[in-house]
């Protein structure tokens, strides 16, 4: 994911570049992005309240619904990096797509220009944003609560098994047996 921050400006559509912002730094699931209004992102407060989503139950006919759950209602941090590419949206407008919501095809194509413009190898799908984001903030900070708040998750459990993915466990491991059975 650093590479593809690192090029965001290599996006030659700047509702590209406010996704790649939004979902790349961000630990949201795809419904909540869709789900954001204007009103939804406090600039003076550097919060995003999360308090909606857009769903596709019947294919791609987009839906307004509530969140995931009850604890999936949360407000985040809004990263810093994100601002300058945020589009110009009124209060009730979605962030993506205005007046009209997005349908998956759509973000599958958003992303795939994404892939295009940045020179990205692998293929973009928004679950990996959100896996990336939380294992980095739970990498960073060793706070699971943290990372469970951020995900919206009402156990870190939950937060444990399907998104916090410990990267240095096989090496930190060999570490502590020798340790143990060192001299």
């Amino acid at each position: 994911m650093r590479f593809l921050v690192q090029h965001i400006n290599d996006i030659q559509a700047p509702i590209d570049r406010a996704y790649l912002a939004i979902q790349a730094l961000h630990p949201l699931r795809l419904e909540e992005v869709l789900g954001l209004q204007a009103s939804d992102i406090d600039l003076e407060n550097k919060a995003i309240y999360i308090c909606r989503a857009v769903t596709h139950p019947t294919r791609n006919q987009p839906e307004i619904k509530d969140t995931k759950t009850q604890s999936s209602a949360r407000t985040i941090g809004l990263s810093a990096l994100a601002v300058p590419r945020l589009p110009q949206v009124k209060g009730c407008e979605f962030v993506f797509g205005g007046r009209r919501l997005l349908s998956y095809p759509q973000v599958r194509k958003m992303c795939h220009r994404i892939k295009r413009d940045t020179g990205f190898s692998e293929n973009i799908t928004p679950i990996r944003f959100r896996t990336t984001v939380l294992t980095d903030l739970y990498d960073q900070t060793k706070d699971i609560k943290l990372a469970q708040a951020a995900a919206g998750h009402t156990t870190s459990a939950m937060t444990l098994c399907y998104y916090v993915k410990g990267r240095e466990t096989i090496s930190k491991a060999a570490a502590v047996v020798d340790r143990a059975y060192s001299a």
